[in-house]
């Protein structure tokens, strides 16, 4: 994403910030550069941060900011709804987080001390959700 969004604005200076072990050997280029550390201990400064289909890994807790999956959003047919589910299950048995329905993304925001947010259905599943300060 990185890549589409460097390419598209050339001035843009983009950096991809994951765990060591995954940006280990990748190279950048003019406006795109990959850095390894912990999210949770020290995020580079910017001004702007984008977390793509990460929130849901978490509890609420630990979670920050969006593109991800807002449960009863998006699509309205059986299988998408069904996949949603699918997906809050596995995340559920598997991690110690959970997909938000609106109304729970909205607490959140509201208890990080957020004034605001607006989501919109894209991308599949997914949502982009812009939350403001």
């Amino acid at each position: 994403m990185a890549k589409a969004i460097a390419a598209e604005f050339p001035d843009l200076e983009c950096t991809v910030f994951d765990l060591p072990h995954v940006v280990a050997g990748l190279k950048g280029t003019k406006n795109v550069k990959y850095v390894g550390g912990n999210m949770f201990k020290e995020i580079p400064p910017a001004d702007a941060y984008l977390l793509k289909w990460i929130i849901h890994d978490w509890s609420d807790e630990e979670s920050l900011i969006i593109v991800d999956i807002v449960l009863g959003f998006g699509k309205e047919d059986e299988e998408s709804v069904e996949t949603q589910l699918f997906c809050d299950m596995q995340l559920m048995i598997i991690l110690t987080g959970k997909e938000r329905t609106e109304r729970e993304w909205a607490k959140l925001f509201v208890e990080a001390g957020f004034r605001d947010y607006k989501i919109t259905p894209m991308l599949g599943l997914r949502s982009l959700i812009e939350v403001y300060p």
